[in-house]
């Protein structure tokens, strides 16, 4: 075999398995920073994964990032890393529990659910303001099964982006509805007149 064609072999072996002390390192700190994860999940509660705003889909892409990050390099210690998870875990706990106690704070973290659709009809300044199209809303309803809109009382653009497809309108009193923002007066009649008042 030719002396090229065997360094051109052992680089391309090199750059595939890079090198054990590599590969230890990934196994050894990837199980343990992901490890740190589960427990540090497990501490904080279910509310540290769930996806209700931006900051908790910006947070929860975060945690896949450092895992990966102390997996696959060397430049950051793994204290570092447990340093970093622990800072953005404590910030979210403390975000969601002032959150979940001021309403003045949640209305600055926290975006409002939009109704794109009313009993069949587009809500064209609310779809323009959240740059949502008809085709979405349609293909919205077709993943539920739905082929009419008319059978559609509501679609909620909810706070983490996902849409909402209400139907059964002579069911219950719409108190789910009392917190949707619309831009419609008419259609803000009816959400507040369909939602109980409060005792």
């Amino acid at each position: 075999m030719p002396l090229r064609v065997t360094f051109t072999l052992v680089r391309e072996v090199h750059v595939v398995f890079n090198s054990f002390s590599s590969i230890i390192h990934t196994v050894l700190i990837g199980s343990l920073a992901y490890l740190a994860i589960v427990i540090a999940l497990r501490i904080t509660g279910k509310r540290t994964l769930s996806k209700w705003n931006a900051f908790d889909f910006v947070v929860t892409v975060a945690y896949g990032s450092i895992l990966a990050n102390l997996a696959l390099t060397k430049d950051t210690s793994l204290l570092q890393g447990l340093l970093g998870l622990g800072v953005l875990l404590g910030l979210q706990f403390l975000l969601t529990w002032l959150t979940s106690r001021s309403s003045l704070i949640r209305s600055w973290v926290k975006a409002e659910p939009t109704l794109l659709l009313s009993k069949g009809v587009f809500q064209a300044d609310a779809m323009l303001q959240e740059r949502i199209t008809e085709s979405e809303v349609c293909a919205a309803a077709r993943a539920k099964g739905i082929a009419s809109l008319e059978r559609i009382e509501a679609v909620v653009l909810e706070t983490d982006g996902s849409f909402s497809i209400i139907q059964d309108p002579d069911q219950g009193s719409h108190s789910a509805m009392a917190d949707v923002r619309t831009l419609s007066p008419v259609v803000e009649g009816f959400v507040r007149s369909s939602s109980p008042e409060p005792t």
